[in-house]
């Protein structure tokens, strides 16, 4: 499972027109979800991200984490993260996920943010989105969570 993490000042999604999820200061997360990924690498992405730190302390060094900072977390399906782009001038996207087995997947991770951190919105997995953002620093980090 794939996580691009992006510090913010704020971010949100639309889909058709209407504002389905924003956050202020906090992170923006595109999740890519990987064939043969299970509830063990979202368990393991969502520990990474709340406990991930990027957020400055006193002394502005990143060692905040969201859990520290209480900061908003949008969580925002991306199956392209998952592309194979080794070769080619085309993506393949054979490395991701079946549809049916990604938005499982992305749903459990949202369900289960929410029931460890007070502040979560998330994009909607299928949908046509457009996304906004303030990258904040700019900090953006690729975290993936292989099986075994």
């Amino acid at each position: 499972m794939i996580g691009l993490l992006q510090r913010v000042s704020k971010a949100g999604v639309d889909v058709a027109g209407q504002n389905i999820g924003e956050t202020g200061p906090g992170l923006l997360v595109l999740v890519g979800v990987e064939k043969g990924d299970t509830e063990v690498q979202a368990n393991r992405l969502l520990e990474r991200l709340l406990g991930y730190r990027v957020f400055a302390d006193n002394d502005d060094k990143m060692n905040l984490s969201l859990r520290d900072t209480g900061g908003g977390l949008l969580l925002v399906p991306q199956f392209t993260l998952a592309a194979d782009t080794r070769k080619g001038a085309r993506p393949s996207f054979s490395s991701a996920a079946p549809p049916d087995e990604g938005k499982r997947l992305f749903e459990y991770l949202v369900n289960k943010a929410r029931d460890l951190h007070a502040d979560v919105a998330s994009g909607q997995f299928g949908a046509d989105m457009q996304v906004s953002l303030t990258n904040d620093g700019p900090v953006t980090f690729w975290l993936q969570v292989k099986g075994d």
